[in-house]
Parts: structure tokens; sequence; C-alpha cells
């Protein structure tokens, strides 16, 4: 059986586990459940363990091995052109899909503030977070680190990523024999990386039932039956995204959708129960290198950069979350509120960068931005009780979005090194142009 087959018959066992001790006189399930928690937070740490260590070897060795500053600026210009055209595209989508349905509008106060006040301190602490959030400027002055190893020891990738860019493109310009020597060392820190990762993946079926099954026993439906309408929009915006991505895939990196799946099952899987681009990181690079093709060069640069950069999910998830809430405190939203919303979702993306909780955060930035004021606390409180589940959600078409970028890159780098196959649209590791 298939790796990618035991995660999903995992994460279905979880969910029903979940689902059955919500049932009366099923407490015990329920405490069972949350006592194997740990499993699933050891599954995440080990991944998470390897993602600096693999970050700086993948994409280092992706940049000494481009050659030249101008192929350097032609493949970051490609991949922040699709992150910015796609992350816009899902924020128009998420609204367009609230405006049509209409979630929010003529729900009863009483149920809004009750169900607000369940989590209106975690709102307040979004808040608090909100107003820190830096500037532009401080934004642009953080992606420069000065302490590169203290960066990495936070866990903040985006500056970890500019200064591997810089050093990588560095040792371009060095001689030959000393940049082999520097590549063939991080090229090897990369095949560590795998190895470990190969380990840890399969305790993934076990960890994905645990996980799974403690989110579905804490949380439970009794949220989403009032809320059901706005997370199947925000569901349907995701599916809408979905449909893009594979649009493109078909006609941009001219790989079968079908193909495409079966390689990458296993990265979003990962992604739907950890919740976590950054612990899928390493799942996604191996699955796109060793099940797309997709060139380590490539791999190694868009991945990481889509980690922190691409959130398309995210975009969906806010568009329609600002509708939704305008509609619940009836603010009315013309063309101007439109656009502004379209706007600070896209550029949630950057401005959520190196923030503690960044998705509720950079959507009180867009609920403000829309003119809702004392209610924006309010409305994330509101919504904040199944912000889990869809979490899960957006977090997969994150993911998927940046392995979409990656096979598209890869299409239009081909590779030297590499041979596209017509029969099935993906790259083979096996022949190599002699």
């Amino acid at each position: 059986m298939k790796l990618h087959t035991k995660i999903l018959i995992g994460l279905l066992a979880g969910a029903a586990a979940g689902v059955v001790s919500r049932a009366p006189g099923a407490g015990w399930l329920a405490n069972a459940l949350i006592a194997i928690e740990p499993v699933g937070t050891i599954f995440v740490n080990l991944i998470m363990m390897v993602v600096v260590p693999l970050v700086v070897g993948s994409l280092f060795v992706a940049m000494a091995s481009l050659g030249n500053a101008r192929k350097l600026a032609t493949l970051g210009g490609r991949t922040l052109g699709f992150f910015l055209a796609t992350t816009m595209t899902g924020a128009v989508i998420g609204m367009s899909v609230a405006l049509v349905v209409g979630p929010g509008a003529g729900l009863d106060p009483a149920i809004r503030d009750a169900l607000a006040a369940q989590f209106e301190s975690n709102a307040s602490r979004a808040a608090a977070a909100a107003n820190s959030a830096p500037g532009i400027v401080q934004l642009l002055l953080s992606m420069v680190p000065q302490n590169p190893f203290g960066a990495a020891a936070r866990m903040e990738l985006l500056p970890l990523v500019v200064c591997i860019v810089i050093f990588g493109a560095a040792a371009t310009q060095i001689a030959e024999p000393r940049r082999q020597v520097l590549v063939g060392f991080f090229q090897g820190l990369n095949d560590i990386c795998m190895v470990i990762i190969a380990w840890v993946m399969k305790l993934a079926p076990y960890a994905v039932f645990a996980l799974i099954g403690t989110t579905v026993a804490r949380f439970g439906t009794d949220l989403l039956r009032h809320l059901v309408v706005y997370c199947l929009v925000v569901a349907v915006g995701l599916s809408l995204q979905v449909c893009v991505l594979m649009l493109l895939l078909k006609v941009l990196a001219r790989v079968k959708v079908i193909d495409f799946y079966r390689g990458v099952a296993k990265a979003l899987l990962v992604a739907f129960s950890t919740s976590s681009s950054s612990a899928t990181l390493p799942v996604s690079i191996e699955v796109a290198e060793k099940n797309l093709g997709v060139p380590d060069e490539v791999a190694g640069f868009v991945l990481p950069l889509g980690t922190t950069l691409n959130l398309n999910g995210a975009a969906v998830y806010k568009g329609a979350t600002a509708v939704f809430i305008a509609h619940v405190y009836g603010l009315a939203l013309g063309p101007a509120g439109y656009l502004t919303i379209i706007v600070s979702a896209t550029l949630a993306a950057v401005t959520g960068v190196g923030v503690p909780g960044s998705s509720l955060v950079t959507t009180l930035i867009v609920l403000n931005a829309i003119g809702l004021g004392s209610h924006a606390v309010s409305g994330i409180a509101l919504v904040l009780g199944v912000d889990r589940l869809l979490d899960m959600l957006r977090t997969t078409v994150n993911v998927m979005s940046s392995l979409t970028c990656a096979a598209y890159i890869a299409r239009r780098e081909k590779s030297d090194s590499r041979l596209r196959t017509p029969e099935s649209g993906l790259y083979r590791w096996e022949e190599v142009i002699r």
C-alpha cells in the first residue's frame, strides 16, 4: 500500500473517531484521542527540525547552480509573478462567492454575539498583534537579517531565504573548483534531509490520525451548525481556486492533472493534517523532485519562497470572511470596498510574514481597511471557532499552488539535464540528455 493511501486512511479514521468521541457517553474516547496528541506533535516537530537545514541546502544549491544573475532574475520574476497573479485571483474568487451567496445577512444578533463571546479573548490578542504589525519600511528592513542564524533559530524563513539567495548568487562569481566544493557540501546536507524525511514519513499515518482525531474531538461540529453557510462559501471559493490551479497546470505547465495529484498527494495530505506550509515544505520538495521530476534548482528556489509568500488559500479565505462579517454587521460594500478587499487580501501574503498568528492578524487588517472599526475584533471572534478547520483547507490550497508554480517554472526553464516526456507531461529523472 502506498504511503499517501495510508495517510488518507489515517485521516479518515481520525475524523471518524473524533466524531464518535463527541457522542454522549464517549468521553473516554475523546480523552484517549487527546492523550495521543503528542504523537502528532512529535511528527510535526520532526518535520520542522528538517525545515531550516533543507531550506539552506536546497536553496543554496539552486542558487549556485543557476550560473548567473540574469537567470536568477528571470526565475525570480516568473515565480513572484505567478504568486501575485494567483493570490489576487484567490481574493477575487473568495469575495465574489460570498457576494453571490450572501452569508451573514440576517443572522440573529443574539446568536452572533453569543458565538463571538466564546472567543473574545483570543480575538483581542489578535487585535493587539495587528496593532503592532510591522509597516512596509519595517517589513523591508526585517527581510535582510543582521544575524541569519538568529533568523533560522526563530524559524523566520523569509529573511533566511533572502540571506541564502545573496550568498548563493555570490557563489556563482567565485572560481569553479571552490564553488563545486560548496555545492557538494550543501547538496550532501540536502540529501541527508531527504533521508530523514523518508524516516519521519513512516510515522505519518499514525500522526495524522492523532492530529485529526484530536481536532475533531475538541472542536466538534457545534459551531459549524451556526456558521455552515459561511464555511461552505469558503470551501466553494477554495474549490474554485483549485479549478484555476488545475487550468494553469494544463495550460502553463502542460501536466496532466491526474498525474500531478498522484505525485503530490502525500504533500497535500500532510498540509491538510498539519495546517502548516512550513511543516509541509520538506515533503513538498521531496514529491516535486522525485514524483514530478522538477529540477532540484527549481524546487529548491520556488517552494521555500512559496512557503512565505504564496498564500492563495488565505486570500480566498480573507475575501470571503470580509464580506461575511460586513453582512453580519450591516456594512454596505460598494465598488471601493470591493477593491479594498482585493488589494488588502492580496498584500496580506507579505504583511503577515513574521507576525505570530498571521492569519487572524492579516484578516483583521482587511476588516479595518473596509471600515468595520470596533466590529472588526468581534467579527474575528465570530469565525475563530471554525478557523482551525478552515485553516486545514486553505493550507492545502497554498501548498498546491506552490507545487503548481514549481511545475510551471520547471517547464519554462527546461533544464538541459532533464528530458520531458510528452506522454505523461512530466519530467523524468532517469533520462539525461547526453
